[in-house]
């Protein structure tokens, strides 16, 4: 199961390729995303299921500037409108596709129906978008489907991430990744934030947190990953010149989600482990970068040990130069040659 594997595997990065509806209403483009995004490395692909007229009303205005837009005056209703064709059968092909390529499919539903078909057909997990997270009576509606939920939190504040996490939870679900977001399209590096998830992470211990990315640049992830995100979402198509969707110019192509993940995979193996202690791979460094008690010049059995006849040099195979004031004082029980690392045998008392 999703969730377990998550839990199971909780230093290990998930990233989920948002492709939305940048099939544009084609299964044969659909194809074409979840192939390259199981090329490049994704462990899903998460499109988005809704009817226009069920999510805006015909005069709720656009909140983004994008010149392709096919009427420039027009409303949200206008441009969702353009891409809202998939419903239960076609999602059923992107999930049947998704199986083909052996990549997880989810869907991001923005209504009740929407929900429905979707449990349907299979999808392993939810993702909620961030224009839902007030949304109370659709969140506890899918929450009781019991599958994970991705909760996306931009444009919201704490209250109400913690409410909409305690009415998730109220329905008898506890299998939530809280996903860091930015509710604006494209997000500035400024505007980015990324120590919130640490917040996020200090507030839901109990949840993992995840990163829904919206900046322009590829390293956002992994410098998430290194505040503790775990889960990641980027905006994801195959070609960044197609139009209809405003999400194809901002979205990450294959190239981009390629070297997103070997960012991310880099900054994971660049933290390793937490307990500060030598490693495998430092131990000739030990033997032989650090210093040993030497004979700076010939030493005669009884001879007392000083600073004119003794020091520290490599390698640190000898006597540890953390006793070289315990050996000061000391008689030399034999003949030690110029530059002999002392061993306890050539001193007395030892």
């Amino acid at each position: 199961m999703w969730w377990k594997k998550i839990i199971k595997n909780k230093n290990k990065p998930y990233v989920i390729a948002e492709a939305g509806v940048n099939h544009l209403g084609s299964l044969e483009l659909g194809e074409r995303l979840i192939k390259a995004a199981k090329d490049s490395g994704a462990d899903a692909i998460k499109f988005q299921s809704y009817k226009a007229d069920k999510l805006c009303t015909k005069d709720a205005p656009r909140f983004w500037d994008w010149e392709g837009e096919v009427k420039k005056d027009g409303s949200q209703l206008d441009s969702y409108s353009l891409l809202d064709s998939f419903g239960k059968n076609e999602h059923f092909g992107l999930k049947k596709l998704c199986d083909k390529y052996q990549i997880e499919f989810l869907s991001t539903p923005f209504d009740r129906e929407a929900a429905d078909y979707l449990d349907e057909i299979g999808a392993q997990l939810f993702k909620i978008a961030s224009c839902d997270i007030t949304n109370l009576y659709f969140l506890e509606y899918v929450a009781k489907k019991g599958k994970p939920m991705l909760l996306a939190t931009g444009a919201a504040n704490l209250e109400e991430i913690e409410e909409a996490v305690n009415t998730i939870e109220s329905a008898g679900n506890n299998k939530i990744v809280v996903m860091h977001c930015n509710l604006c399209y494209p997000t500035k590096d400024e505007d980015a934030n990324l120590r919130m998830i640490k917040h996020l992470k200090k507030v839901f211990p109990q949840y993992p947190i995840g990163l829904s990315d919206h900046t322009m640049n590829l390293m956002a992830p992994a410098v998430a990953y290194a505040t503790g995100a775990r889960v990641f979402e980027k905006h994801f198509t195959v070609d960044k010149t197609l139009d209809k969707s405003a999400d194809h110019w901002l979205s990450a192509d294959p190239a981009d989600l390629t070297k997103i993940i070997e960012n991310i995979n880099i900054v994971r193996t660049l933290l390793g482990r937490y307990k500060k202690r030598s490693t495998e791979s430092e131990e000739l460094a030990r033997q032989n970068a650090r210093r040993s008690v030497v004979a700076i010049r010939k030493i005669v059995a009884g001879e007392v040990l000083s600073l004119d006849n003794i020091d520290c040099k490599r390698p640190g195979t000898g006597i540890s130069a953390k006793y070289f004031k315990n050996i000061l004082g000391k008689k030399a029980k034999v003949d030690i040659g110029h530059d002999a690392l002392l061993s306890h045998d050539m001193i007395e008392e030892m």
